[in-house]
């Protein structure tokens, strides 16, 4: 293998394909603000439909329609014309992808899809072509080359047809105000969607899971507390009937105190080693912000607190991993 030439072919190849998508940005006109004129108003769902390698940049354009607050879905052209054209309604819009304009299953169900009154929006490399000319809106992604030396394999003209159907569902979910949150409405399986989704309250320890002590019980007994919890600290509370937090005390606490020399667990009390005031978080914040909290202050774990300033909860970085926050 010649190395130098596949590195000469790969650029070339980004090369043709780059300037493909520059090419876009001069058409990005009317035509193009209708198309998204029509989507805005559908609805019922943008219905996204193309053959072969056209069908495959479809397919993805659909998915990410839907992701960003424009529901859409796919429809196989050649699956359309024995039944599944049945997905279409009134209240919905087209949008066909052909490179020539001119793919047989297309045209097909082209005059079906007219006689419904469904509006169309066509993405061709052909302005003259059928699809082009019976469209409500014609949008032209045609390149000036294919990357491929044979001129045979779409490459570039998927390229383009990609970029045009990503610039219409972002220009549609700014229009839209789509935010994070809903995107992660969308992905609540994703780590996006756990970190936009997920609160404080649905990690926490709650109830008699807490690690609890008051600052005049003995160092004995949080150390105890700390094992039996599992948090790797103790939050202190003023008393166990209100749960006013007091400080925090950790097992980094701990062995700062035993490199100090010898100590007496059983006379020492927490309220004398305890941190005072510490970092807490309150259970409707986002668990992702939490995270933030521990690494600017480098520590593993959080008291959780009403608005009053009672213990309600706690959680530590295990706690976020296991959530798949982190």
């Amino acid at each position: 293998m010649d190395k130098q030439k596949v590195t000469a072919l790969a650029t070339a190849v980004l090369k043709t394909e780059a300037d493909s998508i520059t090419a876009l940005i001069a058409r990005i006109d009317d035509d193009f603000v209708r198309a998204c004129e029509f989507m805005l108003a559908c609805e019922g769902r943008v219905v996204v439909t193309g053959m072969g390698k056209s069908g495959h940049i479809g397919s993805k354009v659909a998915a990410t329609l839907a992701s960003t607050g424009t529901p859409a879905f796919f429809m196989h052209p050649g699956e359309a014309s024995h039944g599944d054209l049945g997905m279409i309604t009134a209240k919905d819009v087209v949008l066909a992808y052909s490179n020539s304009g001119e793919t047989g299953e297309l045209r097909t169900i082209l005059p079906l899809i007219r006689r419904a009154g469904v509006p169309m929006i066509a993405l061709t490399g052909n302005p003259d072509s059928t699809l082009a000319r019976e469209a409500d809106v014609h949008i032209d992604v045609s390149v000036s080359k294919e990357a491929c030396p044979l001129g045979l394999a779409p490459t570039a003209s998927t390229t383009a047809a990609l970029a045009m159907g990503d610039a219409l569902a972002v220009s549609l979910l700014e229009t839209r105000g789509f935010t994070a949150e809903d995107f992660a409405l969308s992905h609540p399986g994703g780590s996006l969607g756990r970190r936009l989704l997920l609160h404080v309250s649905d990690i926490m320890h709650a109830d008699s899971a807490i690690p609890l002590v008051t600052g005049e019980q003995p160092m004995s007994d949080a150390l105890v507390e700390m094992t039996r919890k599992g948090l790797g600290m103790v939050v202190v509370v003023d008393s166990y009937d209100k749960l006013q937090l007091r400080g925090v005390f950790t097992d980094g606490d701990l062995r700062r105190m035993l490199d100090h020399g010898e100590i007496n667990l059983h006379q020492m009390r927490v309220k004398e080693h305890m941190t005072t005031p510490c970092q807490t978080v309150q259970c409707n914040r986002l668990a992702a912000e939490a995270l933030q909290i521990l690494d600017e202050y480098k520590i593993n774990a959080l008291p959780v607190v009403d608005d009053a300033g009672c213990v309600v909860g706690a959680f530590n970085m295990h706690d976020l991993l296991r959530a798949g926050v982190v």
